[in-house]
């Protein structure tokens, strides 16, 4: 070989070197940037915790489940997600510190149905709907794609250059007639049945718990327990407050839905919900109760209900109710009747008889009986000293009254 051909044969060499290395180079980089895709993906590896958030963390770990379900279906299984961290008393006035179960009365990532029903209506309405509504729903769905993916292929112009000129089949009539009102049917008997459930007066002995609404907060009663009254805002989140001022957290709910103060209630035992509203109309919600009760200035709306598991359950006022509407939350803890007691104790109430009628008086917003009337006179006294309840007697004048038959005083008027 010449010494032209060897030096040629070098270079190629070379080239093809540097060739390999470059795709090398290449391949390294396409490998390195799938596994930082990959690696963001992929769950966040744990950092090491503080001395201190050790023993919190683990407690954490130990209590929080395995797996849960989501929605209604036993097959669906998610990844329970991290508890709560540690947190200060979610109600420092004495009320129970549940941090609750973030898969069960409160909105949840992916869920694909009815939030988990916790009373005996609500899952009777879970029942009709994955039951009965939800199978109709589906095969009226299935028969009318069918019917026109048939009609298009049967009847194209290409198969039927001459239309049929049938104007009735008493057969087709029949059945589009019945097959109606045997869905109706079917839907109306358990739905009516359902809707009577959802009115039923509450037995003796249930507990009475009143839901005011108001531009935009709730406040509440419990007539049956000494008059506690409790009013609930919703809590802001820590870059919204002024520091020192209480902020939520992930104990005290989801945001948007968290309250400063939780309504209490027992567990077994029937509830006699009243809704009235002091300015213009809400609406308390709560899904996981098969509640939406609206709350109506100078009415008194009511329902009852039974919660069967302890837990904090969350929901919202549902009826647009100003500028703030959404800021209306609503957070109901719901625990055993002695430790209900106990909380009823701690708020200065007394418990009534065991099965026991409720007999208290439940006056409307603003009438003089009401809770807000009573607070204002009490006021006033304060103020000014107790108010002599005496009706003065009209003046009297000697001169005739022409044309005024009704008399002196304001009596007619």
């Amino acid at each position: 070989m010449s010494k032209g051909s060897a030096q040629g044969v070098a270079r190629i060499h070379a080239r093809r070197g540097k060739v390999t290395v470059r795709m090398r180079s290449a391949f390294k980089g396409w490998m390195l940037a799938a596994g930082l895709a990959l690696a963001g993906l992929s769950p966040a590896v744990a950092q090491p915790a503080a001395p201190g958030e050790a023993a919190a963390t683990a407690g954490n770990a130990a209590s929080a489940p395995a797996e849960a379900t989501i929605g209604n279906s036993a097959a669906v299984a998610e990844q329970a997600p991290d508890a709560a961290p540690a947190a200060p008393a979610i109600a420092a006035d004495g009320a129970p510190t549940v941090a609750g179960n973030p898969l069960v009365g409160r909105p949840t990532d992916r869920l694909m149905s009815i939030q988990p029903q916790v009373t005996e209506n609500g899952q009777r309405a879970m029942d009709f709907h994955n039951n009965i509504l939800l199978p109709l729903i589906v095969a009226i769905c299935v028969l009318v794609l069918v019917l026109l993916v048939w009609v298009a292929i049967r009847y194209r112009q290409a198969r039927n250059p001459i239309p049929s000129k049938t104007s009735h089949n008493t057969a087709i009539e029949v059945v589009w007639t019945l097959a109606p009102v045997l869905i109706l049917v079917a839907i109306a008997v358990p739905s009516i049945g359902l809707l009577s459930a959802q009115f039923k007066p509450a037995p003796s002995g249930a507990v009475t718990l009143k839901a005011i609404g108001n531009q935009w907060y709730w406040s509440y009663q419990y007539p049956d327990h000494g008059g506690i009254e409790i009013t609930a805002n919703m809590l802001k989140e820590q870059n919204e407050v002024e520091p020192g001022q209480r902020f939520r957290t992930d104990a005290d709910g989801p945001r948007l839905l968290a309250t400063d103060n939780r309504i209490v209630l027992p567990v077994g035992v029937p509830i006699r919900l009243i809704t009235t509203a002091n300015d213009v109309i809400h609406s308390w919600a709560m899904p996981a109760f098969w509640i939406k009760l609206d709350a109506v200035p100078g009415r008194l709306n009511e329902t009852s209900f039974t919660i069967e598991k302890p837990g904090v359950y969350f929901g919202q006022c549902s009826e647009l109710c100003g500028a703030r509407h959404a800021y209306m939350p609503i957070a109901v803890e719901a625990v055993p009747p002695a430790q209900f007691a106990a909380w009823v104790r701690s708020k200065g109430g007394s418990m009534p008889a065991a099965g026991q009628a409720s007999s208290a008086e439940i006056p409307q917003p603003g009438a003089d009986n009401s809770a807000g009337a009573l607070e204002d006179a009490g006021t006033a006294d304060n103020m000014t000293g107790p108010t002599q309840n005496v009706t003065a007697e009209p003046a009297t004048s000697p001169q005739g009254a022409t044309g005024n038959p009704g008399g002196t005083g304001d009596t007619g008027r």
